[in-house]
Parts: structure tokens; sequence; C-alpha cells
């Protein structure tokens, strides 16, 4: 890790692209997916679901949207902050260095802590906007919000079918924005990869897209994808245990800890609920489905690929 923070001190990395999953958001009280015992998919025992990937499942939504919908009562946005790991990237880009993150959070914060639109590749969608999952006719995004929280169905007024936030399940199509990395990755020059498992296609497979003489940092509780090989890669690094324990390291390496600090302050004292520019809730939107633009390519998300991941 020092060695990365020496070639970002010397000016080496102006293109650094960030893959990062649900480990950033743990500071921030939001369970990740897989811990054993904390995890969202260990606590769905209630939903009774044939296997605990089933909640991002399209066709169980169609069939039964509850479980996801009672669990989207606790993933919407609104009762969470971004921890130092947020600002953390939202400092790359401060230091004009942070060429795009690339997230597989759909807890909004990584956009909460000020990462500008154009800097933010929300890979697996958001609760930003909501369309009918049959014909993707948008829906404003606070009536999805207030009909789920208040434990009803929100309905298509064109089909009829249910709709939900634009959030990615798997065997959906993955937001057109995601398609940027085939330009992003092999203009990187520093890729740091923090709190994933990298288990889910597409997204884990873009870590090998960069340029084999880029250095790679893994940020992580764990060993996952290509840094479980022994030994690693030339020019990859890895720094495993508790992640804003490690971040907080690295920004005093790169001599950035109090400005962090400072920006973390300022931010969060301007969002606190009261202030005159707070926002506390996912405002609502137009989806990302309608308009002129092309549809999506797919994702290729098998249920097999689901097994696998769980």
């Amino acid at each position: 890790m020092a060695s990365v923070a020496r070639l970002v001190k010397l000016g080496r990395c102006r293109n650094v692209v960030v893959v990062a999953g649900a480990g950033i958001s743990t500071a921030s009280g939001i369970p990740d997916f897989r811990t054993p015992g904390t995890g969202l998919y260990a606590n769905l025992e209630q939903y009774k679901l044939p296997y605990p990937e089933a909640v991002f499942s399209i066709d169980y939504f169609s069939d039964d949207p509850l479980p996801f919908f009672s669990l989207a009562k606790a993933l919407y946005p609104g009762h969470h902050r971004p921890n130092y790991i947020h600002y953390f990237v939202r400092m790359l880009h401060h230091k004009g260095l942070l060429l795009r993150v690339y997230t597989q959070n759909i807890d909004g914060l990584e956009r909460l802590c000020g990462i500008p639109e154009d800097k933010l590749v929300e890979a697996h969608g958001s609760f930003r906007t909501a369309s009918c999952h049959l014909c993707y006719t948008s829906y404003p995004a606070a009536e999805a919000q207030a009909a789920i929280m208040s434990d009803q169905v929100p309905v298509c007024s064109f089909c009829a079918a249910t709709v939900k936030p634009d959030v990615v399940f798997f065997g959906e199509d993955l937001p057109q924005k995601y398609f940027l990395h085939a330009e992003d990755f092999p203009k990187a020059d520093l890729l740091i990869i923090m709190g994933t498992s990298l288990q889910i296609e597409p997204f884990a497979s873009l870590v090998n897209t960069v340029r084999s003489t880029v250095p790679r940092l893994l940020l992580n509780r764990h060993a996952v994808g290509p840094f479980q090989r022994v030994p690693l890669r030339r020019g990859d690094h890895m720094e495993l245990g508790d992640l804003e324990v490690t971040v907080r390291r690295l920004a005093q390496m790169l001599g950035w800890s109090g400005e962090i600090e400072e920006l973390m302050s300022t931010q969060e004292t301007q969002r606190r609920p009261g202030s005159r520019s707070g926002r506390m809730l996912a405002s609502p939107g137009v989806s990302g489905r309608g308009g002129s633009s092309p549809p999506p390519l797919k994702t290729g998300h098998s249920e097999e690929e689901k097994k696998e991941a769980a």
C-alpha cells in the first residue's frame, strides 16, 4: 500500500478508477450481503425464499414482490450517512485524480457525499428512479417510495404490473452508463478495489480489464478474485483487514487525513436535518429506461450464476 501511495504522491496516477462494493458502507451501519450471520442474505429466513438471492431475482419478484419491498424499506436512502471511505473517494475527485467510481451499491452514499454525477457509475442501479418491471414505463420515485413504506404495492398505470425502484435485479439489464467501462478501464493508471467479494458478473470481471502494467490495489477484509492468486501479479497490492482503518492509513500516507476530516465535517454539517441544504430522502426523478436513449445491453445474469454466488 505504501508503494501505491508513493506513486500517487509522485504524480504518476492521474486517472484513478475505484471499484466499490457493499463493504464500503458497513461503517455507515448498512450490512453487506454475504458476511455469515450478519449479512443481508443471512437474515432472509423470514421471507421463506428458495435461495437468498431470489430477493433480487426479477422472475421471483414478478411472482411475489413483497420480500423485496420488505427489504427495500431498510435499504431506501435517507437512514444512513456516508462514512470516511466515501469521503476518501470524494477526495480523489477533489484532487483531480478520480476518473470514475464504479459502485455495486444501491444505498446512494457515494452521491450523498458529493461525488459528481459524471464521476459515478451506479452499476446496479439506485432508488432515485422507479419504473414498471414489465413495460419499463416511468413512475414517480417519491410515489413508489411512499407506497412501499406504507406496505402497499405500487402499480403501473399503463399495464397494471408491479412498479419497483430502478435497482438492477438478476436477469435485468445493466444501466447504459455501466458501459463507460470500455473507455475508462483501458485509460486507468491506478485501480483501487474496495469492499467487494467480486462474485457477481459481469461487474467482477472489470478488474481484469485494466492494462497489465497498471497497479491494482485491493483494500478488503479478504482476498478476492485475482488477488487470491499466489504469488500476486506484478503490480498488484493487497491490504486486508478493517476497511475504514485501512483507508485511514492510506489517507495518512498520502497526507490527506486533515483535508478529508474537514471535508467530511463541512459536508455532514450542511446536510444535517433542519439545515437549509439538507436532503435526507431520495429525490424523485425520471426513469433512466424511458425516453429516446437506446435500451441497455443484457447482463447475462443467470439463475445458475446467482446460486454459485451464494
